[in-house]
């Protein structure tokens, strides 16, 4: 009997001193960490050595880029992405190390199920759950592509699914969401001017309020009680700003 694979934590990071600790511990049952940091100004860089993690500084390119670059960087094969706001659960850390135990049979990667908290409770309705990501992966069947902001990892091989849901806390205050929202829905304004997309002014006024329709109803986000429906309004906004933005690049661009 051969030895299991072993499997590397990847996280990228930038200035995450406050959140880079827990992500750092659930994950400590991995045989190596690798943390790509883009020029932190607080500890990151140190905290993430201090757990024992290989830190690499590195010029940010994109999400898929570095994250390509941080598996490219590992010592094994198989991978476990990670961003700093996130953490594995108890439960997915048992189904992992099981995987592991079996070498990984079956499948090139596996997809979980991840739970965002917002203001002190963790959303199970509406878009943002269960919000599955495929996260553990052979790096030799797979790489992140696709459009910023949201890239994600394209296998060449079938993909499994797992139960334990893998821990997000996006975000420390309101403003941090809304200034987020802003900056993602201009990379994303561009990629889709980039891309020769036309948007008209139907996507920009109509696409919004499905948006809010399908949270509310369609998938249940008024389970959540109030940040149920302050989540869907933001998501409406989401939707019309990246529209939006679009609507007025290709206005700008045709004169």
């Amino acid at each position: 009997m051969t030895s299991p694979p072993k499997l590397t934590a990847t996280i990228v990071a930038m200035n995450e001193a406050d959140r880079i600790g827990p992500c750092l511990a659930s994950v400590a049952f991995c045989d190596e960490v690798v943390v790509v940091d883009s020029h932190s100004t607080d500890d990151t860089r140190e905290l993430a050595a201090a757990a024992g993690a290989v830190v690499i500084e590195r010029d940010w390119p994109g999400f898929g880029p570095q994250k390509d670059h941080a598996a490219e960087a590992a010592s094994h094969d198989w991978i476990l992405q990670l961003d700093a706001d996130e953490r594995v659960t108890p439960e997915l850390r048992a189904e992992i190390e099981a995987l592991r135990d079996q070498h990984f049979a079956g499948h090139v990667g596996w997809t979980m199920p991840r739970c965002s908290n917002w203001f002190g409770r963790w959303i199970r309705h509406g878009s943002w759950y269960p919000d599955r990501q495929l996260r553990l992966y052979d790096r030799r069947a797979g790489h992140w592509e696709g459009a910023e902001p949201h890239p994600k990892v394209k296998p060449t091989g079938q993909v499994g699914s797992l139960a334990g849901d893998l821990q997000h806390e996006p975000y420390r205050n309101l403003s941090e969401h809304l200034k987020i929202i802003d900056k993602y829905t201009t990379v994303m304004a561009e990629g889709l001017v980039a891309r020769n997309k036309k948007v008209g002014l139907l996507k920009v006024l109509v696409n919004p309020v499905y948006r809010w329709f399908r949270f509310v109803f369609l998938q249940r986000g008024f389970l959540d009680g109030w940040r149920g429906w302050a989540l869907a309004g933001i998501e409406a906004h989401y939707v019309q700003m990246k529209y939006l933005k679009a609507y007025l690049l290709q206005r700008r661009d045709q004169g």
